[in-house]
């Protein structure tokens, strides 16, 4: 075991290392490498001092790109959750989960360059495991194992990556995830059209205001690739390297493209006239008609299916929306065919941006569940995933700034005491009232005041109360009091469940 001195002296010698790679503007993998090497060194050095001196003071906070969720918070997320999930199911998707943590070879090699990005865990009895980093190659898996050749499935769960995270852009290190995916062989783009519209359907019942939904095809960007004069070694990486059009102007993915990627200069300024174009089905005609693209077959495949399913978007009223964009790329290496990617357009509530870009994506991958099958046999595939934790970030920010106060409990009714010693009646009531189905509460002290009580019905948001009192008791009646009004009403004990009923109903707006 190194002394103190020494681990010092290593992490000065380290850090050294770290500067002059990113002095010399060092590949990213070789700057992660040493930079691990760094922090195994400051990991010796916290474990050597904690042996020196005992526990030390830390400062409690949630991990790295991670988060708490306040009641309020909570609130918020299921009443979107549970938007998104009707949703789902009014399209006729069933409901999956699957373990938070893979096999690492069922995750290795299925993510391109964000492989790197893949948290993986120490040997736990003899199994290399790894986080799931997103909940589509654990779906293919799942069909694989189970020999499932279709299926329309749902399936919100956690997934993690070892990103650099941006809380304020919603961008976490953990996060929840909505994916909707179609399994099956079908006729061309007609499940692929059906996954636009539920992006569609999504975005509109969550109200969040102007938005693009962007379209393009793997095939295409492949022939339009390989008629630029990119070898097909390259193309996965130069997908990824388009993919960051979205976030850096042309200018940086091009310098990307030469020095990171080895692409001439003249092979990418040829790429980038394609790149930088979009519109609709007139763009599709337009490419269909270029004198590269026409030529390439993989190129006019591609156009082709985008004409097909711009089409389909026409009859599912989704084309005010959707935009045919050469610049998506998407780079996942598992996508074989359509890919869309959904982007807020942005919010100026009070002069604030609170845009947060890309909100939901997906497309088509055909290839993915046979690389788990043993005969190979593939199950073809399309989904969407929503992005639901940017989503709740455009939602928080919302209510912020117009101070909308959020109800963080259901309960329907209070049952008060308005003197001492009628703690066991409110347990009774509170008990009859549990069995026939109401959201009830009561004060956990035997004898609370009044007026404390029914400013907690009011500081809460419940909407009745029920007053219990010793007249009250001998006459065999309660008093129902209507918080928001104040009004009270005495009540046949008798009869307080059919008014209660009546009562609530209305609260809920039930007919």
């Amino acid at each position: 075991m190194l002394d103190k001195v020494k681990i010092e002296e290593l992490i000065k010698e380290q850090g050294d290392i770290v500067r002059q790679l990113k002095a010399a503007k060092e590949s990213k993998e070789k700057v992660a490498e040493e930079v691990a090497k760094l922090l195994d060194l400051k990991a010796q050095l916290s474990n050597e001092e904690q042996a020196t001196n005992g526990p030390q003071k830390f400062t409690l906070k949630t991990p790295k790109g991670t988060r708490d969720y306040s009641p309020q918070q909570m609130v918020i997320r299921q009443k979107v959750l549970d938007k998104v999930v009707s949703v789902f199911k009014r399209h006729g998707a069933e409901s999956i989960d699957t373990p938070i943590f893979e096999l690492k070879e069922v995750l290795t090699g299925k993510y391109g360059e964000d492989s790197k990005l893949i948290y993986d865990l120490k040997d736990q009895g003899g199994e290399i495991l790894s986080l799931r980093y997103d909940l589509t190659v654990p779906f293919a898996r799942y069909l694989a194992m189970n020999k499932i050749t279709n299926i329309k499935r749902y399936h919100i769960a956690k997934v993690y990556r070892r990103d650099n995270p941006s809380i304020t852009r919603g961008r976490y290190r953990e996060f929840y995830q909505c994916d909707f995916d179609i399994a099956g062989a079908y006729d061309p783009m007609i499940p692929d059209a059906e996954c636009v519209k539920v992006i569609q359907e999504i975005l509109d019942s969550l109200d969040m205001g102007s938005y693009t939904i962007k379209l393009n095809h793997r095939l295409l960007l492949d022939g339009m690739f390989e008629a630029c004069g990119v070898p097909s070694s390259k193309f996965r990486s130069i997908c990824s390297a388009v993919d960051k059009l979205d976030k850096s102007p042309w200018e940086e993915v091009k310098k990307e493209m030469i020095d990171e990627k080895g692409l001439s200069e003249e092979v990418a300024d040829r790429i980038g006239t394609y790149v930088r174009l979009n519109g609709k089905s007139e763009l599709v005609e337009q490419l269909l008609k270029d004198e590269k693209l026409s030529k390439n077959k993989s190129a006019v495949e591609g156009l082709e299916a985008m004409k097909l399913v711009l089409k389909y978007c026409d009859f599912y009223e989704t084309s005010s929306n959707i935009l045919f964009d050469l610049s998506l790329a998407r780079g996942l290496d598992y996508y074989t065919g359509i890919i869309y990617e959904a982007v807020l357009l942005g919010d100026t509530t009070n002069g604030e941006d609170v845009s947060v870009g890309s909100i939901a994506g997906g497309g088509r991958y055909d290839n993915l569940v046979g690389m788990f099958d043993p005969k190979k046999k593939q199950v073809p595939c399309v989904g969407v995933s929503i992005g639901i934790e940017r989503i709740f970030s455009v939602m928080e920010a919302k209510l912020a700034t117009i101070k909308e106060k959020v109800r963080t409990t259901e309960i329907e009714v209070y049952v008060a005491s308005a003197q001492k010693n009628l703690f066991e009646e409110r347990m009774k009531l509170c008990n009859e009232l549990w069995k026939n189905g109401f959201k009830v509460e009561h004060s956990y002290k035997r004898n609370p005041k009044l007026l404390a009580q029914l400013q907690h019905c009011e500081d809460q948001g419940i909407p009745l109360a029920l007053i219990l009192g010793e007249s009250e008791i001998q006459k065999g009646v309660v008093k129902m009091r209507d918080v928001i009004s104040r009004v009270e009403t005495e009540v046949e004990r008798s009869k307080v469940i059919e008014e209660l009923q009546k009562r609530v109903a209305q609260f809920n707006n039930v007919p």
